[in-house]
């Protein structure tokens, strides 16, 4: 056999495992076999396979490390730099001092001269005495103690209430853009609010106002009523609490209320101002008491349709002009509220009979007398504003009693009748509208305006500050009373007056007559108002 010869050098070379190449090692195992591999011979397989290891390890630590360093020595190298110190030029200037600012001059109201009165002849007949007069006994209302309510309205009549139909020119908008436009005035409502702050200010503690009780409250408060002042009111709210339950907790089981022997006013009055109270609030025991009010009057009408003292149930021959004003206006305001009086709309309508037979005169002027045919009586203006609540405005006894009135005066601070003419008269010219009401509206509230006597800071006001109140007084010692007495009247019914702009606004309808179904648009529930055309036309 052939012998095998072997290459010595092959045979030196060292033996190499493949699988261990695809072995895979730990880093401790790696970093171990790559210092081993370093150390050997720079052509060897061990060596290279090392210095490829390192490169491989070398190149994270150089990606992370080496910014890592270079940072360092940045920030290092910033901090030992020292910055040159910037200068800046400050000026400090001196504010100059503010001037004072003086306090404007107050606005002093230039006073109003009323135009020269002119003399109106009235009949003797009517007896002063039968108009309730009063001198309030100041009681201030923060320390009101009133008696147990009988009735369960309290929480009920505070609530909110929203005035509509008929009421809904009494809110606060509309008041201000119905004196806007038919020529009220800020100084109109001015002397309002003072009117109104004067008798919240001497109400009595339990409610009401002297003399005469019930128709002194039914008065004021029908002058707040006017104003849209309810229960919920924020400034007169409790005013008007506490007159509503006096008056309901001083009716009779049959509806009456009882003044001065039965000779007063004080049943129409308390009739109309439950009457308009309930319109207002909706509250089922205000209906209750105005609806027995209202029903007292309905059956006292005499045969011939007019009314007279203690209302007798069926009636008597005297037809009281004066009396029957205040009926009248009662039924009107039942009719409004939408109370439930059997035989409300037939007594409005017996009504306007009962003042024809009054009526005295020619067809261009004529009058109503106190109890009989008359052309020249202060009441005149009593009778035309009945019939106009009555929905006649255009029948001859209006027009011609408007011709009789063309030039009335108006007076002011004068006697009792002359103030309680004055509160008819009032209401017939707006009613009536166009020229006549223009010329009056510029004598009558310039007049008022100048005679109230005021009372500076003399009640405090909702928001706690002062606030002035004021009332009209007569300027003559009349039928035995005095200037001191017949306050709250004359305030009554002197205000009345100056909320003419807004208290009825939507009732009528000119210049078309309004038929006695059509008054008031059926009660205060009906939501239309009824634009009116006073400027004629």
């Amino acid at each position: 056999m052939e012998e095998e010869v072997f290459d010595e050098a092959v045979e030196e070379m060292p033996f190499h495992d493949m699988m261990e190449l695809f072995e895979e090692l730990s880093f401790s195992e790696k970093w171990h076999k790559m210092i081993e591999g370093l150390k050997m011979p720079p052509d060897t397989g061990e060596y290279k396979w090392a210095r490829l290891q390192l490169k491989r390890m070398w190149a994270p630590v150089c990606g992370v490390v080496v910014p890592i360093i270079l940072l360092l020595l940045m920030t290092l190298v910033a901090g030992m730099t020292r910055q040159r110190p910037r200068r800046l030029k400050v000026i400090i200037r001196e504010e100059p001092p503010m001037e004072e600012l003086e306090e404007p001059p107050e606005i002093e109201e230039e006073p109003l001269e009323p135009p020269e009165p002119t003399e109106v002849e009235f009949d003797d007949a009517f007896n002063e005495h039968d108009v309730m007069m009063d001198d309030a006994e100041p009681t201030p209302p923060s320390d009101f103690a009133p008696q147990p309510a009988k009735f369960d309205s309290v929480a009920l009549i505070k609530s909110p209430v929203i005035m509509r139909g008929i009421y809904g020119s009494r809110s606060p908008g509309s008041r201000g853009r119905a004196r806007g436009r038919y020529g009220g005035s800020g100084m109109t409502e001015g002397a309002v609010m003072r009117a109104l702050r004067w008798l919240k200010k001497y109400q009595n503690q339990d409610g009401s106002w002297n003399q005469v009780k019930p128709a002194m409250t039914g008065l004021a408060l029908l002058t707040f009523l006017a104003h849209g002042e309810t229960p919920a009111s924020e400034e007169f709210g409790m005013t008007v609490e506490y007159a509503i339950k006096w008056l309901i907790e001083n009716q009779t089981g049959d509806g009456r209320f009882n003044g001065k022997d039965g000779h007063d006013y004080s049943q129409p009055i308390a009739a109309y101002a439950l009457a308009e109270a309930y319109g207002l609030t909706r509250v089922p025991t205000i209906k209750e008491a105005a609806e027995k009010a209202v029903n007292v009057v309905i059956r006292g009408q005499n045969p011939s349709g007019g009314f007279s003292y203690n209302l007798v149930p069926g009636g008597c021959n005297r037809n009281d002009s004066s009396y029957m004003s205040w009926c009248c206006q009662a039924l009107k305001a039942a009719y409004m509220a939408g109370l439930n009086c059997d035989g409300l709309d037939q007594a409005m309508t017996k009504s306007i009979a009962g003042w024809k037979c009054n009526y005295g005169g020619t067809y261009d002027k004529g009058g109503f007398g106190y109890t009989s045919p008359s052309s020249s009586h202060g009441l005149t203006a009593g009778g035309t504003l009945s019939l106009q609540l009555l929905g006649q405005s255009n029948s001859q006894e209006v027009r011609s009693c408007l011709n009789a009135m063309e030039n009335a005066g108006f007076w002011g601070q004068g006697s009792y009748s002359k103030t309680y003419y004055s509160y008819y008269l009032t209401q017939a010219k707006f009613h009536e509208g166009g020229a006549r009401w223009k010329a009056w509206n510029k004598i009558f509230s310039p007049t008022l305006i100048k005679h109230q006597i005021v009372e500076k800071n003399a009640i405090e006001g909702p928001n706690g500050k002062m606030k002035d109140i004021g009332h009209w007084a007569p300027g003559r010692e009349v039928s035995g009373h005095t200037d001191k007495e017949g306050r709250v009247m004359n305030t009554c019914l002197n205000a009345l007056q100056l909320q003419v702009y807004y208290r009825y606004l939507p009732t009528f309808t000119k210049p078309d007559e309004v038929p006695i179904a059509d008054i008031g648009g059926g009660g205060a529930e009906q939501d239309a108002e009824v634009d009116i055309q006073i400027d004629g036309g």
